[in-house]
């Protein structure tokens, strides 16, 4: 008796949509654990970072992307715009998400950036937990579908997990029949080095996103093990020697806080002990330099 070999898919889903609208939250929720750092400030993401999931025989490479905007004032956006768009070449579902009841000029944007391809396009409807008006969001609904030729549309709560069954559903019936990419426990592209610059650069988002929308990054010079303790050493680059001040706060307290809580996601992340070490430099002008951004990692298209 032989046994019969169920087939197996894998493919390409890029998550897209203006900034903002909880594209890192949604990757974050299907995979069951943080990959993509998040806040509440926009443009957050500002690298195309890989998420697998792998389920039964089904394995989903979900690529998610800054948000896409309309303004490109400095080489970093323009860096961002050209990492979100370039996404969408040869994958094999586009997930376009919007924000609850709103449809913006920066969304018919993506639109039109994402609809110059064949592949096809599942709208998602985010937030859909800040939703005060259901009855509102049929009509709603209908206009959305006379904006594209959407393959689906789908409203979805990412922060509560509503309808995420669903939608995963509806993207892996697009998963061309293949053999898997990658094992079935790894979940993401990116080296533990970039996951922890990016933990570090979620707490200043979080905290201070206002006053350094594009003004800061970080950088990690060290990443070691010795004696079962990761010994992380990270440089925060900013444009200016206020900016400076302001990340380390008054007796250096900000500084002191946000290292404390991204010591605590890199300790979950890596399951270890951790020593982590921050600096801060001015290194003015980084943000608008290709040079400097290159060297700072954002050459990765």
């Amino acid at each position: 008796m032989t046994l019969i070999q169920k087939k197996t898919q894998c493919g390409y889903a890029a998550i897209v949509g203006r900034p903002n609208v909880g594209k890192s939250t949604l990757l974050n929720h299907i995979l069951g654990q943080k990959i993509s750092i998040t806040s509440r400030k926009p443009q957050t993401t500002r690298h195309r970072v890989l998420g697998i999931k792998t389920e039964n025989e089904i394995q989903t490479i979900y690529v998610d992307t800054p948000g896409i905007h309309l303004d490109e004032p400095k080489a970093i956006n323009r860096y961002m715009n050209k990492a979100a768009t370039t996404s969408v070449n040869d994958v094999d579902v586009i997930v376009f998400v919007i924000e609850g009841n709103k449809w913006t000029d920066a969304d018919q944007h993506v639109l039109n950036k994402i609809q110059r391809t064949d592949t096809p396009i599942v709208l998602v409807v985010n937030k859909m937990d800040t939703v005060d008006d259901k009855d509102a969001m049929l009509p709603h609904i209908n206009l959305l579908a006379s904006k594209g030729d959407f393959a689906a549309i789908i409203p979805v709560s990412a922060l509560k997990g509503q309808q995420l069954d669903q939608l995963e559903k509806m993207i892996g019936g697009f998963l061309p029949e293949s053999e898997h990419f990658y094992p079935e426990d790894q979940i993401t592209d990116r080296s533990m080095r970039f996951m922890a610059a990016e933990m570090v650069r979620e707490k200043i988002m979080r905290q201070l996103g206002q006053e350094l929308p594009y003004a800061m990054t970080v950088e990690v010079e060290e990443f070691s093990f010795e004696t079962g303790v990761y010994h992380i050493a990270a440089l925060i680059l900013v444009e200016r020697s206020g900016q400076k001040a302001i990340i380390i706060g008054k007796q250096g307290a900000r500084l002191k806080k946000i290292g404390m809580e991204a010591r605590k996601d890199m300790e979950r992340m890596l399951d270890s002990k951790v020593m982590l070490r921050l600096f801060v430099k001015v290194k003015g002008g980084w943000s608008d330099d290709e040079r400097a951004l290159k060297s700072l990692g954002y050459d990765d298209l």
